[in-house]
């Protein structure tokens, strides 16, 4: 039988040699940095890399460093080449992770494992490799413990690693770095555009006690009204809809096609005529309401018989929608009568019906529900070419390592 050749699905052109195959502990230097905690962090002084960033910031290659601390007798500093990997973790999975402190200088705080490679290993290559390829499975299944893994030098030394040469290794990190570089681009614009619509909606409602908002479209003038919940929204219950599509709530989405759904929930189809009908865009009072607000069908379909459902004539959904999931309704307007405790909390729907909501004209509504529905198309599509460059990132890990 003929031997598999030890290369990747995908390379770069140009490069056809055979990958090298060798135990980690025969390719670096393993160290451990210095005990360092969050509250030795302040606001200036030597920057400080903490193991927690490789979970809550992680990074291939660590360049900006925001956080810093006063030096310590014994510390241990960065040269610029170093690859840290978790020395604990609550996972296997999480704690089998690797970056490259790409400056010199830095604190490298306790906790972590230290590797430095070789002339034959390009250091963020190692990191990519580390974190996704065979080296990761197998540094996973070392990780040792129950409620907290461990993952010790003398592990990560008895690793297999497959590698080509340097130069191929170099063009693989610049490759990945290229995309982690976009990512990362595309996640602070997401940031962004998410402050700025928090921001927006609390500045096109008037706060508590005030009568007109902060933010208002030209041409829009006078006090707005408070009116009651229930006067503005009517609610209904209308069963024996079994010919309906059966709705999932979404929190904070809407609701789905609950046979679309990923999640296997299951429903006794021959009750489906004790279901609520809901048409599109009327707003449901659902089991986790007093958290997380009142939601709107995004669909016409049936939902259980324990939601409340409501329709507002003359009103645009969208702007009300904003409001009904605001901190300001649920925290101060919805909680005086949300009863009982914990996950058993419920609404009273009467007393619910008698809060005092902002109402201005139709036509300002739209305005603000125009201004909501552009940033969410504007959000939607930052995600949805997030999510496009990360499957790309992960199919490219998966081809271009062994």
């Amino acid at each position: 039988m003929m031997e598999e050749r030890k290369v990747p699905a995908l390379r770069f052109q140009g490069f056809t040699d055979e990958w090298e195959e060798n135990k980690l502990g025969e390719m670096t230097v393993f160290s451990k940095g210095s005990g360092y905690s969050k509250s030795d962090l302040q606001d200036h002084g030597t920057p400080i890399v903490l193991y927690g960033r490789l979970y809550t910031n992680y990074e291939t290659l660590i360049s900006h460093i925001d956080t810093f601390a006063e030096p310590k007798s014994g510390s241990v500093y960065s040269q610029g080449v170093e690859v840290i990997v978790p020395a604990s973790g609550e996972t296997a999975e999480d704690i089998s992770r690797a970056s490259v402190i790409g400056r010199k200088g830095v604190i490298i705080g306790g906790d972590l494992n230290i590797l430095y490679p070789n002339k034959l290993l390009d250091p963020v290559f190692l990191a990519i490799t580390i974190s996704n390829g065979k080296a990761h499975d197998d540094m996973a299944k070392r990780a040792q413990g129950k409620t907290v893994v461990h993952l010790h030098n003398d592990d990560l030394a008895q690793i297999k690693l497959f590698y080509p040469s340097i130069s191929e290794q170099k063009q693989i990190g610049v490759f990945f770095q290229k995309i982690d570089v976009d990512i990362l681009l595309l996640k602070n614009k997401l940031d962004k555009l998410q402050v700025f619509k928090k921001s927006m909606l609390e500045k096109m409602f008037p706060r508590p006690c005030e009568k007109v908002p902060e933010v208002r479209f030209r041409g829009f003038t006078g006090d707005w009204e408070k009116k009651k919940l229930g006067s503005i929204f009517e609610e209904y219950s209308e069963k024996n809809h079994a010919e309906l599509p059966p709705l999932m709530i979404v929190q904070g989405g809407g609701t789905i096609l609950r046979d679309e759904s990923d999640r296997s929930l299951q429903y006794d189809r021959s009750n489906l005529s004790s279901y609520k009908m809901v048409n599109k865009d009327d707003f449901i009072v659902h089991l986790r309401s007093f958290e997380g607000g009142l939601e709107k069908a995004s669909s016409q379909g049936i939902i259980s018989p324990a939601y409340h459902t409501f329709h507002g004539e003359g009103i645009d959904a969208r702007f009300y929608y904003a409001y009904f999931r605001s901190a300001v309704f649920i925290r101060h307007d919805l909680k005086p009568h949300v009863y009982g405790i914990r996950d058993g909390r419920s609404i009273d729907i009467e007393g619910m019906k008698s809060i005092l909501i902002p109402y201005t004209s139709y036509e300002e509504q739209k305005k603000i529900g125009d201004c909501i529905s552009l940033l969410d198309q504007l959000i939607m599509l930052c995600q949805r070419k997030l999510e496009k460059l990360q499957s790309l990132k992960h199919a490219m890990l998966s081809e271009m390592f062994i």
